[in-house]
């Protein structure tokens, strides 16, 4: 309980102290998963919307494929980026191993499954009539999709929220593909995984509560934002 006072203490002292390399951190943090849930929404949202409005042979093997890779364990994607990076991979030519950009890679591959089933699972609740009706009054198939996307706005703006705490909660592949380089590297997850290494509980749980605070802020915003577009 003490560690947590503590922790509460610290973690106020770290934002007002307008400490440098704690903001670095913290901007890193921001950049990387807001890159990577940029990116895995622009693929994620329409594959989603395509599998779910649209009816072919081989649709169950891929429902099946994204549904695993939802679970996939971080750091098997972390292997897999890190192989293909290395200098030996096919992609090593790219010298992008042990950079932020190879964590967007990560985070990119680790979200971009999550949004999608996330985002069939909203589309498929939608009631069915509403892409008809729309056909019905003229609009084509790309604007009777965009009907019924926008009925489940509020379930495909869910699934960009859940990607971005999946991603900016990610530890495991960041590291691998990262290194948690001080000043490059580093973000709020691989701080406080090395702040616990290190026995600086009290430094590892402020970094916590600042992360749960950012993820909080972010959330309460979208949640703002799409609220106030669906008026």
């Amino acid at each position: 309980m003490q560690d947590m006072l503590v922790g509460l203490r610290e973690a106020w002292q770290l934002l007002l102290s307008l400490d440098e390399e704690t903001y670095q951190i913290i901007l890193l943090s921001l950049r990387v998963s807001g890159t990577a849930v940029l990116l895995a929404a622009l693929m994620g949202i329409p594959l989603g919307a395509f599998l779910s409005l649209n009816n072919f042979w081989g649709k169950k093997l891929i429902l099946n494929i994204i549904n695993t890779f939802m679970g996939l364990p971080p750091v098997v994607i972390g292997l897999v980026v890190y192989l293909f990076l290395s200098s030996s991979g096919p992609l090593g030519e790219l010298e992008l191993l042990f950079t932020p950009e190879a964590m967007i890679v990560a985070q990119t591959i680790l979200v971009t499954p999550i949004i999608a089933g996330l985002t069939i699972a909203a589309l498929s609740g939608v009631n069915p009539m509403i892409g008809l009706v729309a056909t019905s009054l003229g609009a084509n198939s790309w604007q009777a999709a965009w009907a019924i996307i926008k009925e489940a706005r509020y379930g495909v703006m869910a699934a960009i929220v859940s990607g971005f705490g999946r991603a900016v909660a990610e530890v495991g592949a960041v590291i691998m593909v990262g290194g948690d380089i001080q000043g490059s590297t580093r973000v709020m997850t691989t701080a406080i995984a090395l702040q616990t290494r290190m026995g600086n509980f009290s430094t590892a749980l402020a970094l916590g509560l600042i992360l749960v605070l950012l993820s909080f802020l972010i959330n309460l915003s979208l949640g703002y934002l799409t609220e106030r577009r669906g008026r």
